[in-house]
């Protein structure tokens, strides 16, 4: 069959579900992922034929799509900071900006001279904790979840990207942590509040798992309150605290921060400009 023709397919079958844009978006990633081709291939090779089995694959994909299956979950994997990491229905799909924040603690702590220890907490496919090993070769990381089968995933993806961390199953609501080992202590933990599922594209709030991502109408920094309690235990003097945010709760975070003696807090804009990244540091 010809390539062109499966392109017709998907926006044939799709198009009313996503929009034209959208489904041609899928469309370039499936050529990338399964024919190990760029996204302007079938524009310099208009009559490619594709193989039976290549065609079986394109078709599995997209009635995984028309069920409503986000496209990475399909696909099986994303890059995230230049790496490739498997994902699964047990993990979060990464985000542009959980990697502007791995990509701002890279720059502030790629000078730190050992001992240069990371935590990272709720790690699901080991993004953030598997970046950082791999960008800061001097750092010991370190990573907890409360999903035995996120963690699974994790130390696939660890070992696959090349880098050593050590993981472990943890409720970050009764974790136990070492006091004054971590320099650093990093977390993208779930801010979604339920009342903005409303909001959400059915593939992310119906697919995606609901414990990493959604917290109470009521309690909307209630994982922020165990990791503030956490991070003043376990931060050495002087460590850094680095949070990903619901942008609608900067300000709440923050003061959240400095009321239990966290200094140089910050609230940090994301590339579309919300408020999206708190950092703090350890008084010393």
């Amino acid at each position: 069959m010809l390539l062109k023709e499966i392109r017709h397919i998907f926006h044939k079958e799709l198009d009313h579900q996503y929009g034209r844009e959208e489904v041609e978006h899928f469309f370039h990633h499936f050529v990338e992922h399964y024919l190990g081709q760029p996204r302007f291939h079938l524009a310099m090779h208009p009559n490619w034929i594709i193989t039976r089995e290549e065609e079986g694959e394109f078709f599995r994909g997209l009635a995984a799509l028309r069920q409503g299956q986000p496209l990475h979950y399909v696909l099986g994997s994303k890059v995230f900071m230049d790496l490739n990491f498997r994902l699964n229905k047990h993990v979060l799909i990464p985000r542009p900006e959980t990697e502007e924040l791995v990509r701002l603690v890279i720059a502030r702590h790629q000078e730190d001279r050992p001992p240069l220890r990371i935590l990272d907490l709720g790690t699901g496919s080991g993004c953030i904790a598997i970046s950082l090993a791999k960008y800061l070769l001097q750092a010991e990381v370190f990573a907890i979840d409360i999903s035995g089968k996120a963690l699974n995933l994790a130390r696939e993806n660890a070992s696959a990207n090349g880098v050593s961390v050590q993981f472990s199953e943890s409720d970050m609501t009764h974790m136990e942590i070492e006091a004054e080992f971590y320099q650093i202590i990093i977390s993208n933990p779930p801010y979604v509040l339920e009342e903005e599922k409303a909001l959400m594209d059915p593939h992310v709030k119906d697919a995606e798992p609901a414990t990493a991502l959604f917290v109470p109408d009521d309690r909307p920094l209630l994982f922020y309150e165990y990791i503030t309690g956490a991070a003043r235990k376990g931060l050495a003097e002087g460590g850094h605290l680095y949070l990903e945010i619901n942008q609608r709760f900067g300000q709440e975070v923050k003061d959240l921060l400095s009321e239990v003696g966290f200094t140089e807090v910050e609230v940090l804009k994301d590339l579309h400009g919300h408020d999206r990244f708190v950092k703090a540091k350890q008084r010393i």
